[in-house]
């Protein structure tokens, strides 16, 4: 079994800004600040819509066989097009369980439009049995299949209202959580030019995202306490021996 847990972040398309709301002449920030305005009249608040968003930092985690990584997709240079090809083509290589919180309801979206931009290849990420019969009944496209594992959804019985924040129910676990951080600063971060310091979040909602899928494996009985509590291990050990200091300070903030 491969298990890929995915996250990502979002700027402002500012290139869409200038050419669907007719922004040509403002800076950057300016046009950010114009899309924010807009969608503040509309709705009430600033967060926009999916196919506004452009993919900055994709981070993972993967376990595969005796293999476990975390790390973000390509480089601080990679384009965003890199970005999205890598994710698929990983999903191309591994058929993987893909893992996220609230998945369904921004970051896979999210992919779709921007791959539609980009022309990215993504043929095994929506094949639905025609060319694979084992993806007929499990797939990533729907909700209830378990191909694609959406924590948030499946985790709230898919109501609405008994949704959580992924930093609230990581914290409750005993996981280190967001660490004062919050996606809101990400636009600023890229503003100042610290798209290291945003792949270093992101790899830290990864880690988040899968210690709680442990936990969730445990409570289904896909793991047994003490396997649990190996894959755990399997965590610190590999967070200890890398040495970066956004991961030494995860595993610092570890409570249980």
């Amino acid at each position: 079994m491969h298990v890929f847990v995915f996250d990502l972040e979002t700027i402002p398309d500012v290139e869409a800004g200038r050419r669907l709301y007719d922004l040509e002449g403002l800076d950057d920030a300016d046009v950010a600040r114009a899309m924010f305005h807009q969608r503040q009249q509309e709705t009430g608040h600033e967060f926009l819509r999916h196919y506004l968003h452009r993919i900055v930092a994709i981070s993972a985690v993967l376990r595969s066989g005796d293999l476990f990584k975390v790390w973000s997709l390509g480089t601080e240079e990679s384009s965003e097009a890199e970005l999205i090809q890598r994710f698929f083509d990983g999903v191309a290589k591994y058929s993987p369980t893909l893992v996220s919180w609230n998945g369904g309801g921004f970051d896979l979206p999210v992919l779709h439009y921007r791959a539609l931009l980009h022309g990215i290849d993504a043929a095994r990420y929506w094949e639905n049995g025609d060319e694979d019969r084992n993806f007929r009944f499990n797939n990533y496209l729907s909700r209830f299949h378990e191909r694609h594992t959406d924590l948030m959804d499946v985790l709230s019985a898919y109501q609405y209202n008994a949704k959580a924040p992924l930093d609230q129910i990581a914290t409750l676990l005993g996981f280190p959580g967001k660490l004062g951080q919050s996606g809101a600063h990400v636009w600023d971060q890229y503003l100042a030019g610290d798209v290291k310091g945003i792949r270093d979040y992101c790899e830290t909602d990864v880690l988040n995202t899968y210690l709680i899928y442990l936990r969730f494996e445990q409570t289904r009985g896909h793991l047994t306490a003490a396997a649990y509590t190996q894959e755990c291990q399997r965590v610190r050990d590999t967070l200890a021996a890398d040495g970066q200091a956004h991961l030494r300070k995860f595993l610092d903030a570890w409570k249980a």
